[in-house]
């Protein structure tokens, strides 16, 4: 049994800590927010405990792990003393805004055998772990063009948007991370471009909604990300890789299933329905799953650099209008 202790109670928090009460392997001990009335509410809930100072987690040797789901700007500190007190983190991207700061934590966890993950839950949906495997199996041949579509049903709160980081920091690096795992190189180049389209508070603001974002891998191949806060039909997401003998199709969350596109003709395949608020609860059992093997855990929190480095070329290029060497 896993027992967790969970930073913040907000919306992220709040379905962690369903899911983590809800998982067998694992159980919700204790929850931290700096607004203690919430945090309260959240634990009687779920039968755990509010703790008002964290140094109380670090302290509980009854604690095996931490989910950090609390504002952005808290995630560096908290991986710190996860680290220190030699206890597993589930920290929810981005890692943080600061670069430097994000660096430095990786490197200190790297000396460390403390597993840490980072929230990228496309990676638990069947339908691209599927497609991943057929594209690395050499199923389709060489990749060449990577399509993804992914739209969200309507805009979160202001609130949250004036402290996620943007729409290619908040949104899109969830795909950032996705197209290297899919098809297993890093792109070398960007080029962003976005408008304000759906909310014009959002302009007002600074960001985009509306973006297409284009990344070039070393091999050449092509990817195409188109990425939006609002479809009226419901939330919109598939990938499509297209290679030398064929194509791989994910279909909206809707249809869940994957289409194989080859000389022999096409044939389709489906598979849960596992989008929105339960692929939360795929990467948590991936994560418990791991950490009760004693097996390796992913996404790493490298890789959440990884993709945190993409998006800020990203941000770079829309910002400057043209395309934009990524260095690693």
């Amino acid at each position: 049994m896993i027992r967790f202790a969970l930073f913040g109670a907000g919306r992220a928090g709040r379905i962690h800590a369903r899911n983590i009460a809800r998982h067998p392997q694992a159980e919700l001990a204790c929850i931290h927010d700096v607004d203690r009335p919430a945090a309260e509410r959240l634990a009687e809930a779920h039968g755990a405990r509010a703790v008002p100072d964290p140094a109380a987690v670090w302290a509980a040797g009854s604690i095996d792990a931490v989910m950090i789901a609390s504002s952005t700007n808290t995630h560096v500190d908290l991986l710190r003393e996860a680290l220190r007190a030699g206890k597993a983190a589930y920290c929810e991207k981005p890692i943080d805004l600061d670069l430097a700061r994000v660096r430095a934590v990786v490197a200190e966890a790297a000396e460390t055998d403390v597993p840490v993950t980072v929230g990228f839950r496309r990676r638990c949906l069947p339908e691209y772990q599927e497609i991943r495997r057929r594209v690395r199996d050499g199923e389709i041949g060489a990749v060449e063009v990577v399509h993804l579509v992914s739209r969200d049903y309507r805009p979160p709160s202001p609130g949250y948007l004036a402290v996620s980081g943007g729409f290619l920091r908040d949104k899109t690096i969830h795909y950032f991370d996705l197209v290297p795992w899919v098809v297993g190189e890093r792109p070398s180049e960007v080029h962003a471009a976005g408008s304000c389209l759906v909310d014009p508070r959002i302009g007002e603001a600074g960001d985009v909604d509306t973006a297409m974002v284009l990344l070039r891998m070393p091999s050449g191949a092509l990817c195409h990300i188109h990425n939006g806060r609002r479809a009226v039909y419901g939330f919109d997401e598939r990938i499509e890789v297209f290679g030398e003998r064929g194509m791989l199709q994910s279909q909206p969350p809707s249809l869940s299933t994957v289409a194989r596109f080859g000389a022999s003709g096409i044939r389709h395949e489906r598979y849960p329905d596992l989008y929105g608020e339960a692929s939360f609860a795929g990467l948590l059992d991936s994560f418990v799953t791991a950490l009760d093997r004693g097996q390796p855990v992913e996404p790493t929190l490298a890789e959440g650099l990884q993709a945190q480095l993409i998006a800020e070329a990203a941000v770079e290029s829309l910002r400057r209008n043209r395309p934009v060497t990524i260095a690693y």
